[in-house]
């Protein structure tokens, strides 16, 4: 129970739902207990009066008679209907606090849930898939809404019932309830064995249903993937695994509960038969009247809800727990990057590198070493290297998506670590080497960096980036819906989506992560010609392959194994005559022979 303490916050913000909810519960559970007295005196009414009623058998009283037993019994079934009736309005007015606010608590917890999610860096993302991240959020929520809702409901009813019953019983005769209650202490064992082995399986269930949504997950995502190398078969196999190993779980736990409850309603049935046998010698006896037993009838009837529930609700709580361990998890997880800095200042775009080491601490290959440098406002600077060289590693420092190991960044003279970053990285423009874009119609992609957009913004951003002429060819043109991960689209229109989604923010700082390895010559052409107008005194940041990209930029960063080996201009690094040179040279071969 100590992982749903969580959820006490939340009781507290609802507790004017939850404080009536439960006085509905008392209320509804004394209309119930009522009936069971009001029968058992119906019943007795009913005997003493068939008992007069034959007494007079000849004489002309007994149509008064007759007269006042059908009055009696109109008036008692009358009564049981009134009880019925308003317990039933109270059971709805318990609903409707204490269900609701377990709606408004799921609502509260998937919220806190995903703005917790976005506060966390890349390297959680990294080590956690998205299915199992998914689950948490959805599943996870729903079974904890469950112990908040339901669970909650059933036990102060189940509870406050169980005993009021009991109270009632030992009233009416020790000996009869002692009796009728005997079979309980082997149900409570039964409950503690069966649910210890329900909340094992629950956990089990749990984490393969995370296993499994992440398998479907994934596969969907890379579905052009199975299909070119043929592979649904072996994937529809790896499926049925999973999918049978999850079968195999819940089968186990519904076995549990297959036996649990037949023996709950074996044990209310003995119950039941040592009460109509033991009440039976007392009303012989003298002791008690028929009206009692059946009054006793009622009332192990009642217990029934209670023990039945009893396995129930125990099975919520322990899954909800279950659930709530898993969510608590990650919430407890704190962001690695963190900014304090509530000013916004105007950025420039002057960035420099001082003695920078960064070691990706998921997987501990160390990716820039030691690397200093330094970018004007205005300036284009073009980063080059082979793969692995720690090219993006770079753009995600510049981004502060990782804080580094050691020496510092600093924009505009302040370091990176001191500034607000929301407003940071409002300012930048970023385009990744893995295009991402959303299940929406492009012209939401290509604004999804404003919250507000003027008339004709998007088909300037468009143009600048040289997918217009394609997008005005689709039917429904900027309000063509895109598949997931944009899958509508072909690898060089995703790419230019993606570049006028960064252009359209007018940015101070412009990063291309290797985003034109899709684009052909010409059109690469056309997007670094409108780059120079657009960024003309913004800084702009091209991380590339093909040394015809950069060979404009004000300076050239030559990276290898996480160092920077060369700097300067296109002409300056060929007058070196090293790497760069070489890099040059063999894309020159690479062209010829083309």
């Amino acid at each position: 129970m100590k992982h749903l303490f969580f959820l006490n916050k939340y009781f507290y913000k609802y507790k004017w739902r939850i404080i009536p909810g439960l006085i509905f519960v008392i209320i509804s559970i004394i209309f119930q207990i009522l009936q069971a007295p009001v029968v058992g005196h119906a019943f007795n009414l009913i005997t003493e009066n068939i008992s007069i009623y034959q007494l007079f058998d000849g004489f002309d009283r007994q149509e008064v008679i007759y007269n006042i037993f059908s009055t009696n019994l109109f008036f008692f079934g009358a009564l049981i209907l009134v009880i019925y009736m308003i317990r039933g309005l109270f059971l709805f007015f318990m609903r409707q606090t204490i269900i609701l606010m377990s709606r408004h608590i799921e609502y509260d917890l998937k919220n806190e849930i995903y703005a917790h999610y976005q506060k966390l860096s890349l390297g959680f993302f990294r080590r956690n898939n998205t299915g199992d991240l998914m689950n948490r959020a959805t599943e996870d929520v729903n079974r904890v809404r469950m112990y908040v809702g339901p669970a909650i409901m059933y036990t102060t009813n189940t509870t406050i019932l169980f005993f009021t019953a009991i109270f009632f019983m030992f009233s009416v005769n020790v000996k009869l309830a002692f009796y009728a209650l005997l079979p309980l202490p082997i149900l409570v064992v039964i409950v503690y064995y069966v649910n210890t082995l329900i909340n094992q399986k629950s956990e089990k269930i749990q984490e393969q249903l995370s296993r499994l949504s992440s398998f479907v997950q994934e596969r969907f995502s890379g579905i052009r993937v199975i299909k070119s190398y043929v592979r649904e078969a072996q994937t529809q196999e790896v499926f049925e695994e999973e999918s049978n190993s999850y079968k195999t779980n819940s089968m186990s736990l519904v076995k549990v509960q297959a036996l649990f409850y037949p023996a709950m309603l074996l044990l209310v049935g003995i119950s039941t038969i040592l009460t109509i046998y033991i009440g039976g010698e007392q009303v012989i006896a003298g002791t008690i009247t028929a009206g009692n037993i059946a009054e006793f009838i009622i009332y192990i009837n009642l217990l029934t809800f209670p023990v039945t529930m009893l396995g129930w609700v125990t099975t919520l709580i322990q899954r909800a727990a279950a659930s709530q361990k898993r969510i608590n998890e990650f919430l407890k997880l704190q962001p690695d990057i963190t900014s304090n800095n509530v000013e916004k200042p105007e950025i420039e775009g002057n960035i420099s590198f001082k003695n920078v080491s960064f070691t990706y601490p998921d997987t501990g290959i160390e990716a820039i070493k030691n690397v200093s440098f330094e970018i004007k406002k205005g300036q284009f600077v073009a980063i080059i290297g082979r793969t692995g060289s720690g090219k993006s590693t770079l753009a995600n420092l510049i981004m502060r998506m990782y804080d580094t190991d050691s020496g510092k960044i600093e924009i505009d003279g302040k370091e990176l670590r001191n500034i607000n970053l929301n407003n940071y990285r409002s300012k930048i423009g970023f385009v990744p080497q893995e295009v991402f874009l959303f299940s929406d119609t492009i012209k939401n992609n290509i604004a999804f960096g404003l919250s507000e957009i003027s008339e004709g913004q998007v088909e300037t951003a468009a143009k600048n980036a040289a997918v217009y002429n394609n997008i005005v060819d689709f039917d429904q043109k900027f309000e063509t819906m895109l598949g997931e991960r944009g899958i509508t689209l072909s690898g060089g229109q995703k790419q230019r989506v993606s570049i006028a989604r960064a252009l359209i923010k007018e940015p101070k700082i412009l990063i291309f992560d290797d985003c034109l390895s899709a684009v052909d010559t010409k059109t690469e052409e056309e997007i670094l010609g409108n780059l120079g107008t657009i960024m003309k005194g913004k800084t702009s940041i091209l991380i590339a392959h093909r040394i015809s990209t950069i060979k404009n930029a004000d300076q050239i960063i030559v990276l290898d194994n996480g160092e920077i080996i060369e700097k300067g201009t296109h002409n300056e690094l060929l007058n070196k005559g090293g790497a760069y040179t070489e890099m040059f040279n063999n894309q020159l071969l690479e062209e010829e022979n083309a």
